[in-house]
Parts: C-alpha cells; sequence; structure tokens
C-alpha cells in the first residue's frame, strides 16, 4: 500500500527517501506499535493480576524505558559521521520543537496514569474494546488540527468502531473483577474513554508538530522527539510516585509478588520494553503515514489482544464482546478495503495519463 494514498497529502518537510526505503520503515513501525500494543496492555494486566498494586509505578512504567532510543540514536549519529556530508549534528532538534514535545510528553504522562488506573480495576478484553474509541477520537482532532481528509469507507469504518465500543459500554459491569467494587469498576472505565480521548489527541498534535517545524523532519528527529515525549512524561509520572511514596512499596510489592521476586522484576521491565516499542512505532507510522493510520492500526489489532486477554487470563467473554468484537473487525477490514480501492483508482488514473 502506498503511503501517500494512505496520507492523501504531503504532510510535512521530510526526509528524502526512497519509496521502498519508506515503505520498511512503515512496515518496521507498524511491528513495533503491533508488539507493544498487544504485549504491552498484557504484560500490565499481569502486574495487577498477580499482587501488582501501583498505579503510578505501571503508569511510569508505559515511558520509562526512553533510555533505550539512545542505541539506535547512536548508531545514527555514527553512520552519519561515517558517511560525512551534511547532517552530523549529535542532536537534530531545536527549541520549539523540543518544547512542543515536552509539552505532549506531559499530556502523554496524564494519559499513561489514565490508562494505568483503568487497566488496574478492568479486564483487558474490556479494555481493549474501550480503547477502540480512539480511532473516532483521532479520526475528529485529525480533520481539526491537520485538515485530513476522509473517504466513504474511512467514515463507515470509524462509525463501526465506534459503535462497537458503544456496545460495550451499555454491558453493564457484569466482568466485573471479584476484588473491585462498581465503583471502582465505572470510574476505571471513565478513566481508560479518557486515556483513549486523551491518546486520540496527541497522535494529530504529533503531525501538526512535523507540520508546522521549520526543518526537515528525519527519522533521527522523530526519535529524538519520541525520547523527549517519553522522558518529559515519566517525569510527570515520577511526580505522582514520590507524592503517593510508591518507591517505598517496590521492594514490599516484589516479596509479596505471586510469581517471585525475581519475576517481578522481569514484568517491570518487560513492561518498559513493550511500551516504548508502542510509542516509538506509533510516531514512526505517523511519519511514514499519518496519525490516522497509527489509531487505525492500534483499533485492527483490537481483535489479538481481546483473543489474547480471553485466553490468557480466561477473562469472561460476554454476548455484548462479542458483538463489539465483529463490529470492531468489521471496521477495520472496511478501512483497509477502502485504502485499497482508493489506491486501486489512483493507479489506473495514472496509468491513463501516460497512456
Amino acid at each position: 500500500m502506498d503511503t501517500q494514498t494512505i496520507n492523501h497529502q504531503v504532510p510535512y518537510k521530510e526526509e528524502k527517501m526512497s519509496k521502498g526505503l519508506k515503505r520498511s520503515l512503515l512496515v518496521l513501525n507498524c511491528t513495533m506499535l503491533g508488539l507493544g500494543h498487544v504485549g504491552g496492555p498484557l504484560i500490565m494486566r499481569l502486574y495487577f493480576f498477580k499482587g501488582g498494586k501501583g498505579v503510578w509505578i505501571s503508569s511510569c512504567l508505559e515511558t520509562a524505558g526512553w533510555p533505550f532510543m539512545l542505541l539506535p540514536l547512536v548508531v545514527s549519529y555514527l553512520y552519519r559521521r561515517r558517511m560525512g556530508g551534511p547532517g552530523t549534528e549529535v542532536f537534530f532538534i531545536k527549541p520549539p520543537i523540543f518544547l512542543a514535545s515536552v509539552l505532549l510528553g506531559l499530556l502523554t504522562g496524564v494519559d499513561d496514569f489514565l490508562y494505568a488506573y483503568g487497566v488496574a480495576r478492568l479486564p483487558i478484553s474490556t479494555i481493549a474494546l474501550i480503547i477502540s474509541t480512539q480511532l473516532a477520537f483521532t479520526a475528529g482532532f485529525a480533520f481539526l488540527l491537520v485538515k485530513q481528509k476522509f473517504t466513504s469507507f474511512t467514515i463507515n469504518a470509524i462509525f463501526l468502531l465506534t459503535m462497537g465500543a458503544v456496545v460495550l459500554a451499555l454491558h453493564t459491569s457484569s466482568d466485573r473483577p471479584a476484588n473491585v467494587s462498581k465503583r471502582q469498576y465505572f470510574l476505571g472505565f471513565l478513566m481508560t474513554l479518557g486515556a483513549s480521548a486523551l491518546y486520540g489527541f496527541v497522535l494529530p498534535a504529533i503531525e501538526l508538530t512535523y507540520k508546522k517545524a521549520k526543518q526537515n523532519i528525519t527519522y533521527s528527529l522523530v526519535m529524538e522527539m519520541q525520547m523527549v515525549m517519553s522522558f518529559s512524561a515519566t517525569v510527570f509520572c515520577i511526580t505522582g510516585m514520590l507524592f503517593h511514596k510508591d518507591f517505598k512499596a517496590i521492594p514490599r510489592e516484589a516479596s509479596e509478588y505471586e510469581l517471585g521476586q525475581s519475576t517481578y522484576y522481569v514484568v517491570l521491565m518487560l513492561n518498559a520494553i513493550l511500551w516504548q516499542f508502542f510509542f516509538m512505532g506509533a510516531v514512526g507510522v505517523i511519519f511514514s503515514g499519518s496519525s490516522l493510520l497509527s489509531g487505525i492500526i492500534i483499533g485492527a489489532l483490537l481483535p489479538v489482544t481481546e483473543s489474547l486477554a480471553v485466553l490468557f487470563y480466561h477473562e469472561k467473554f460476554q454476548v455484548e464482546k462479542a458483538i463489539s468484537l465483529v463490529l470492531s473487525l468489521w471496521g477495520s477490514l472496511y478501512y483497509f478495503y477502502g485504502e485499497f480501492q482508493e489506491n486501486k483508482k489512483k493507479n489506473q488514473a495514472s496509468e491513463i495519463e501516460m497512456a
């Protein structure tokens, strides 16, 4: 699928690269986004499922993996130095983009807390279906912020995915975990929905930052932006941990963890790694495609997360969840079919012009 077709526009002054390289970057970032989006919630739920209680700890871990970004950035810098010529700066990021990244990072930190609270209170299968509403929020904000163009297929796909979440919201709290009160359940539902809306705003805001940047957007710059965003979000969550005295609770949680102390720290480490894959993949897909495509991929992976949650955690799968899942699958397939049709029309138009 041609990334120009996906985006329907030239989004920003981007790094000059071949179509093959850009497609490779898109595949790489889709893979990272997929690993993070599927694995991150499952590992986070494992933390709570086996005795973890720190919401601020989990929210911090969502972006605490930012130091891992240093390795590809160092490799990129050494490669540029070896090749010589322009673009051998240590860092590409300039003050306006740096400040925008800090602000987006703080919003991401708030989003991390809202999401972690939801995971602590709700089954992952329910969380996954609520997050499907993010596509509608992403589409709306993409239209307002970056003037995203929509086809009839895109509009119908967004409608189906949103209806899937609405159906889920109507099924009351029959899947409420035994140790969660009704008040905690509904608060978790609302906070997860808030997290969905907030990240639906953050994705187009990142694309808007690319468009407004007064410099070429390279993949190295995208990685630098993500590192600044993750660092800022981590600082926000660490502040919450300090006020909540969560650092003192970590050794106690580790000693009481059902899977053992060493496994506890492995779970924390996997949390940090998988969520960093998610965030880097998301901004990378925006760079290679668009914020709407990033939201679509997140929605399309819903059935995978849903199925694995039922398989590993033996979560209930009510009729309402089945209906919501079908609507979500239908919406995702509708979108990609629409993109295929649009790409086919453009190729036919190009052939006519060349004839």
